[in-house]
């Protein structure tokens, strides 16, 4: 039971499974997730990232061993925790939206510090997920500066 869990989580559905760009197609696996939790106030989807981060950190941690590989491929619910802070705070539409996934999947690939320290340095389900998470703050801030000029 716990395996399967962690193999669809981590995943994320089987997104991660995608024999092309699995971070790219893991990250529009998180859009309908994003959509279901932009509804809540912003206190509320922000107190909802707090437990998925640490949900996201066991289950790559758990993934690494389970697949036997540091940081596999596959591994994409960090992806998803990093989308859903990009567009914390930001209207649900299909222009925000997509300028939401171009900045994540930017700054998830460049890897600005603090970032490339985590994705390097820490091998463990943390550093899995924290090199996403600083990628969805720096890629949350443009596009709430994107979204001031549109």
């Amino acid at each position: 039971m716990t395996r399967r869990f962690v193999v669809i989580a981590a995943t994320w559905f089987g997104t991660g499974l995608s024999p092309v760009a699995p971070g790219t197609v893991g990250t529009l696996g998180a859009i309908p997730l994003y959509l279901a939790l932009a509804r809540l106030p912003l206190w509320l989807y922000l107190a909802t990232l707090v437990p998925f981060f640490f949900l996201s950190s066991w289950v790559a941690g758990r993934a690494q061993e389970e697949f036997g590989q540091k940081d596999p491929g596959k591994v994409v619910i960090d992806e998803v925790i990093g989308y859903l802070i990009t567009m914390a705070g930001v209207t649900a539409d299909w222009r925000s939206i997509l300028a939401g996934f171009l900045l994540f999947r930017f700054f998830d690939v460049v890897k600005i510090w603090p970032a490339r320290y985590f994705d390097r340095r820490m091998k463990n389900g943390y550093g899995v997920v924290l090199d996403d998470v600083a990628a969805g703050l720096y890629a949350c801030a443009a596009l709430h500066l994107l979204l001031g000029y549109l």
